[in-house]
């Protein structure tokens, strides 16, 4: 009881750090200057004068002193309008600092959950009684209706353009990452007033709601059943995809990341042997379930070598920066893990003439420095080929590198997509580099992709469509259904 009574203490009655308005001011400068200058898509979905208001609203909530939680709520709405999917206030970049005071506590809900139809709806219960098993329709917190919840926290979720369906995954809790972006932003809009959570919730198999109290998750509980697999991505040599045979031979490759750039695991050798092993044996299929997955490496280069019978050139996109050097005055809050960001040098050029699909209201180079050859990068024939069906296994959550390869996969007719409609966008993402801009007065981080990958003609504001639809119901959730491998077994089945 005394350390429930220490931890309350410490979540609700220790006084919260206050910053001036003079310092979010400075803050708000070195912002402006730092993304008017550097950021590729700033006005790939607003124009100018848009962003210019959206600077102004940021400025007029920073004429007042703020506490460093309000500060960094308000610099994620801000950032959430750029309609960017790699632009936010990165929880991993953050100080210790602001993760203590801002992103932790006992405020975490004791269940993961999925939205479904905008409803919430429970896939794994850690309360101490089980009060919400899998399955479970949570219809209120603390007084406020799920739905107003999920409109409210839309305002925070990073997605590229019009893509709602991204957002709304990326507000899921599946125990995928040591932060997730309900965890952080619901108590900010949402402001417990103790740690415990009045709920009205509809269990499986009743009509009626009911109200129950649960008590919230710390920060530490929350991450407890996943910090033995998230050791083991930073810097662990342990495989992080996993190989299934199914009855017929065909095979199930789960990749739940490509985020292994500080992995000591050689993932490619394990996977060019599991892919050789599949076209030795001529096994029927390749299921890739990428479910979750929302990039990181270009892992799915690997697979496409055993796809393709010539060179294949992944795309026709240009990929444009802002700047050839960056100005001097900001260097001191560009944290990065590649000095020479700052400087392009000859890998950015000069455009013979405007891209189509870019903004026209700034200058862009076009940046050369990553292709494999003047025409871009090009995936060549390497190893065994497969010559079997593929099937990709997609969801929204597909944003980046996945969205990638599952583009590719679709626009040359390499495989099926089942599932539902990915993240990213059609017209272009922004990403490959990145610069950490640190803002000195508040202590605060926010994202700055530095390359902006443009079409060669205007693109559906939309991510990647299926080629086999399927959305689960609650009632697969409370049965366990997985309807997405279902759907292929079904069609290899037919096959």
């Amino acid at each position: 009881m005394r350390t429930l009574c220490i931890s309350f203490f410490l979540a609700f009655a220790a006084p919260a750090q206050t910053i001036p308005a003079a310092d979010l001011q400075q803050d708000l400068v070195i912002l402006r200057q730092a993304y008017e200058t550097l950021h590729p898509g700033l006005y790939r979905y607003n124009t100018k004068p848009e962003m210019d208001a959206k600077f102004a609203a940021l400025g007029k909530q920073f004429q007042k002193d703020l506490t460093l939680r309000e500060a960094y709520l308000a610099l994620s709405v801000f950032a959430a309008q750029v309609k960017c999917g790699h632009t936010y206030a990165n929880f991993f970049n953050q100080t210790k600092a602001v993760k203590t005071a801002v992103l932790q506590g006992q405020n975490r809900v004791p269940f993961y959950f999925r939205w479904l139809y905008r409803t919430m709806v429970v896939t794994r219960d850690f309360t101490v009684d089980r009060q919400v098993p899998r399955g479970t329709e949570i219809l209120s917190i603390n007084g406020v209706k799920t739905p107003q919840i999920l409109a409210r926290l839309m305002t925070i979720a990073r997605a590229d353009g019009s893509n709602d369906a991204k957002r709304i995954a990326s507000l899921e809790v599946f125990g995928d990452s040591l932060y997730e972006t309900f965890d952080v932003y619901f108590p900010l809009f949402f402001p417990q007033k103790s740690m415990r959570l009045a709920m009205t919730v509809r269990l499986p198999g009743e009509n009626q709601p009911r109200n129950i109290t649960v008590e919230a998750l710390t920060y530490e509980q929350r991450i407890a059943p996943i910090q033995a697999r998230e050791s083991a991505r930073k810097g662990g040599s342990d495989a992080q995809f996993y190989w299934k045979k199914l009855a017929d031979g065909s095979a199930v490759l789960t990749m739940p990341t490509w985020a292994l750039y500080d992995s000591k695991w050689d993932w490619k050798a394990w996977l060019n042997a599991r892919l050789d092993e599949l076209a030795d044996s001529k096994a029927p299929a390749l299921i890739i379930d990428l479910r979750g997955n929302e990039g990181g490496n270009d892992i799915g280069n690997e697979i496409l070598k055993r796809l393709v019978k010539e060179d294949l050139k992944l795309s026709q996109d240009r990929r444009l920066v802002r700047y050839r050097e960056t100005p001097a005055a900001l260097n001191t809050y560009l944290d990065t893990w590649d000095p020479s960001f700052k400087k392009w040098g000859d890998a950015a050029v000069d455009l013979e003439k405007p891209w189509p699909t870019a903004p026209g209201a700034v200058p862009y180079f076009l940046l050369k420095r990553y292709d494999d050859s003047p025409g871009g990068d090009v995936i060549h024939p390497e190893g065994n080929p497969f010559p079997g069906k593929v099937f990709v296994l997609i969801d929204a959550n597909n944003s980046s590198a996945t969205f990638q390869f599952e583009r590719i996969v679709q626009r040359y007719k390499l495989g099926t997509l089942v599932g539902q409609p990915t993240g990213g966008n059609q017209r272009g993402i922004n990403g490959g580099a990145f610069f950490f801009l640190r803002l000195p007065k508040s202590g605060l981080e926010i994202d700055l992709p530095l390359i902006g990958s443009f079409p060669t003609e205007p693109q559906p504001d939309a991510g990647l469509t299926p080629d086999v639809a399927v959305v689960p119901t609650v009632q697969d959730v409370v049965d366990g259904n997985d309807v997405e491998m279902a759907k292929v077994v079904y069609l290899l089945g037919k096959r």
